[in-house]
């Protein structure tokens, strides 16, 4: 699928910019897939005020990949299929795509059989890589699919990325949008600023990872001079795990952020919530202890609103760090306003049934 021929609804929703949750994996006591659960969440986050939501992503575990579980087709389709029940045509689906080339293409044809608009890319399988080489490989997919890039922190299986690798992938004809979370402003900045020198400011549409850096990102506006000329850049959406807990409260938060961006004056309340917004995530993401317990953290949210039977992982060994319970219970206590509780116990049973 070109970006040419993306469903003129899934096109203009994601240039326009929207929230896509990085969605979760529910998983039985087990550790196998709670289908029910599954849907109900992806339900969740569509009645919440999603536009899309990203599956096979860092946040469902990059687990589901390995072939000995088996988990990647039935947990795409799941997603795809529910999000079908809702309705919208404009809704966007998000694979994430890991591993070699020949895995990513195979993943990326997958995706695209079972209704999938872009691919996801992660570059964790090329820690080693020179650029020439990571650029065939995201040409390569991009002839399968389009790409949603995708820079990832080092701390959690990224790599460093210069400017003028983003330059040139953003030069790819089938990228359509990148997803910026090196929790760094100046990697950040490489990333506007090629997809400006690409020529590709308001093509390319920029979604915030950085967890970190939410509400700021979305507040921003790029001016950056690009030959004799200037490119107006701004962060539209975002792609991120922090949105998949408390979702229609981020969906609010992006409308709000839209109106900054039309009338360009910032309300003191959104300067407050970005130090809010951080200050949780640090909690759900345990980044007190290298985002050990980021998943774990997520997953204590959606069992204590109903969501989620347990916050079983995969990977056993994966659970909430010391303290962070204690941290996820201060921040709900600091910042009620944050959370989406009394919406999701109104819903839940339905999502559910």
């Amino acid at each position: 699928m070109s970006q040419t021929n993306l469903p003129s609804g899934v096109r203009e929703a994601l240039r326009r910019g929207v929230v896509i949750p990085a969605h979760p994996l529910a998983l039985t006591r087990e550790r196998r897939l709670d289908e029910r659960r599954q849907r109900a969440l992806t339900r969740y986050y569509l009645a919440a005020g999603a536009g899309g939501v990203a599956v096979g992503v860092h946040t469902t575990q990059f687990g589901i990949h390995e072939p000995t579980t088996g988990l990647y087709r039935p947990v795409l389709s799941l997603a795809a299929e529910t999000a079908r029940e809702h309705g919208d045509d404009s809704t966007i689906l998000v694979a994430g795509l890991v591993g070699s080339t020949d895995q990513a293409v195979r993943e990326a044809t997958l995706a695209t059989d079972l209704g999938y608009h872009a691919g996801l890319l992660s570059l964790g399988a090329f820690k080693d890589a020179d650029e020439e080489t990571l650029l065939r490989h995201c040409a390569a997919v991009a002839e399968v699919i389009p790409l949603f890039g995708f820079y990832l922190q080092p701390a959690v299986g990224g790599r460093t990325l210069p400017l003028s690798f983003w330059r040139r992938f953003a030069e790819i004809e089938n990228v359509v949008a990148i997803k910026v979370a090196p929790f760094n402003r100046y990697q950040t900045l490489d990333v506007v600023r090629g997809v400006a020198e690409a020529g590709r400011a308001g093509d390319v549409a920029l979604y915030t990872g950085n967890d970190d850096h939410i509400v700021e990102d979305l507040l921003e506006t790029y001016r950056l001079p690009v030959g004799e000329e200037t490119a107006t850049l701004r962060f539209v959406g975002g792609l991120l795990g922090h949105w998949a807990v408390w979702t229609k409260r981020a969906a609010e938060l992006l409308e709000q952020a839209h109106q900054v961006g039309a009338e360009g004056s910032v309300p003191p309340e959104l300067r407050r919530r970005a130090t809010e917004v951080t200050d949780s995530n640090a909690a759900l993401f345990d980044a007190a202890n290298g985002f050990a317990g980021c998943i774990a953290g997520l997953h204590e949210v959606l069992r204590r609103q109903g969501l989620f039977e347990g916050r079983w992982c995969l990977d056993p060994n994966e659970e909430l760090s010391a303290g962070q319970v204690e941290e996820i219970d201060r921040v709900c206590r600091a910042y009620p306003h944050l959370t989406d509780d009394a919406f999701v116990a109104e819903h839940r049973d339905t999502w559910l049934g």
